[in-house]
C-alpha cells in the first residue's frame, strides 16, 4: 500500500515494483540480495538506536526475504550448489533470530558476510 504522505517512497516502491514485475529469475535474485544487505543495514541502525519494535519488523523483512531466495532454488535440478545455498540460507535465518533476541550487531555480521559473499558470486553468473 503507498503512503500518499510520502510521494518519494511511493516512486521507489512504483519503480521497484516495475523492476520486480520485468525481472528474469537471475535479476530478481539479485535484486533480493541486494534489498536484503539494505535491510541488515537497517536493522543494525534500528539495534544502535534501541528501537525494538522497528528492529523486530525490519528482522521479520529480512527473514521473509531469506526465506523468498531459498525458494526459489531448484533442489531437484541445483545439485550441489542448490544444497549448499540452502544451508547458508537456513543458517542466515537461524543467525537472525539470534541477533534479534540478543539485539546484537555483532551477530548480524555474519548474515552480512554470508549475503555479500553470495551476491558476489551471483554478480559473477552474468
Amino acid at each position: 500500500m503507498l503512503n500518499e504522505q510520502d510521494p518519494f517512497n511511493a516512486y521507489q516502491q512504483i519503480s521497484l515494483d516495475a523492476r520486480a514485475a520485468s525481472a528474469n529469475p537471475h535479476e530478481m535474485v539479485r535484486m533480493l540480495l541486494d534489498g536484503l544487505l539494505e535491510e541488515l543495514d537497517r536493522t543494525s541502525g534500528y539495534m544502535e538506536r534501541k528501537s525494538f519494535e522497528d528492529k523486530g519488523k525490519s528482522i521479520n523483512k529480512c527473514l521473509n526475504i531469506v526465506h523468498g531466495l531459498d525458494s526459489m532454488l531448484d533442489m531437484e535440478n541445483g545439485g550441489e550448489i542448490a544444497v549448499s545455498l540452502n544451508n547458508l540460507y537456513d543458517y542466515c535465518s537461524r543467525q537472525l533470530v539470534t541477533a534479534s533476541v540478543q539485539n546484537s550487531i555483532e551477530e548480524l555480521q555474519p548474515v552480512v558476510k554470508v549475503i555479500t559473499d553470495v551476491r558476489a558470486g551471483w554478480q559473477n553468473l552474468n
